[in-house]
């Protein structure tokens, strides 16, 4: 809270509900070592939070929030608005150095897994409108599960845009936090083939793997950070296309399958195979064997009355069974 380490934090709020207190008195209310908290009182008392009573030098009062703390406010939003006076400043300064970049500027080598996994992470943060990306099957530096920016920026109306190739899709669990994400507004769509992975941040900024994609598991960990040029434009050029050309991936069931008598399992399996997974996949995605998935989809084909999986998917689509797609 505003600068003030978990310690400080907790003994003000403590003492804020509290007439006055000592240090042993709070330690104990806060169950901590009386050595932990007088650092922590004095540091307060420094920074204007808390007085001693008239009553005695280690009898504490908590100093009320609205000026103690509405002075930190007032400092830290004149902090904010210097760096963000010193943002634009800089910002201009960028956008003039950019209009003068050479062939070799348009694009910065990011070397070293770490350095990657954190610009990666950066570029998710700085993200004012729309995050694209292409996913191949594997990890390069961070899974799906430890991008914790990805939700962070969907939280606050970041638009998410992801071609995920289809054998990126049958790994455990993917297609899970895939759903996840759909109900927080992303949009993911399915390929066969992906030619490389690929994040693009306001179409303004990409980031592309420096190892062909048949080496990206040997050897050092690096990446291109492509700037606006003739090569950002080719990068976005290709995510149209693949955004184009891949197909949506089924977010679930509608009102009329459930009038159907269609149960979940059944739905998720037809959601699968419609986006592309094999039996098996389907299988290691719902925890069932491959034969229970053939005779889940021999079972949907009864109920259509048709006799191939192609059929099956126009049917399905004919009745409603699956919800609607956003472009």
């Amino acid at each position: 809270m505003l600068g003030l380490d978990p310690v400080e934090e907790a003994a003000y709020r403590r003492l804020v509900g509290l007439p006055s207190a000592t240090s042993t008195e709070l330690a104990t209310a806060l169950d901590l070592d009386v050595t932990v908290v007088r650092p922590a009182l004095a540091a307060l008392g420094t920074k204007g939070l808390v007085a001693t009573s008239t009553a005695g030098s280690d009898q504490f009062v908590a100093s009320p929030p609205m000026v103690a703390l509405g002075s930190l406010v007032r400092e830290r939003q004149d902090d904010i608005n210097r760096a963000r006076s010193e943002l634009e400043a800089l910002t201009e300064q960028y956008r003039g150095a950019a209009a003068q970049r050479t062939v070799t500027d348009v694009i910065d080598v990011v070397t070293g897994a770490e350095a990657v996994a954190q610009r990666f992470a950066q570029m998710q943060r700085s993200a004012r409108t729309h995050v694209q990306g292409l996913i191949r099957s594997g990890v390069a530096v961070v899974s799906a599960a430890e991008n914790v920016e990805e939700d962070l920026a969907a939280e606050r109306g970041v638009s998410y845009q992801i071609v995920m190739e289809r054998e990126a899709l049958e790994a455990p669990g993917v297609f899970q936090n895939a759903q996840e994400a759909m109900t927080r507004g992303e949009q993911v769509r399915v390929a066969e083939r992906l030619a490389l992975r690929l994040i693009i941040v306001d179409r303004e900024l990409a980031l592309v793997p420096m190892a062909p994609a048949q080496e990206e598991s040997r050897g050092p960990v690096g990446a291109l950070l492509v700037h606006p040029s003739g090569l950002l434009d080719g990068l976005l050029a290709l995510f149209d296309h693949c955004w184009a050309s891949a197909h949506p991936l089924d977010t679930g069931a509608t009102r009329a399958a459930e009038l159907d008598g269609l149960d979940e399992v059944d739905l998720r399996v037809l959601q699968l195979l419609l986006s592309g997974l094999t039996d098996q996949a389907v299988g290691s995605q719902l925890g069932l064997s491959v034969r229970t998935v053939q005779r889940r989809v021999a079972t949907l084909m009864g109920a259509c009355d048709v006799h191939t999986r192609i059929q099956l998917g126009l049917q399905a689509e004919r009745r409603g069974w699956l919800a609607p797609q956003t472009n």
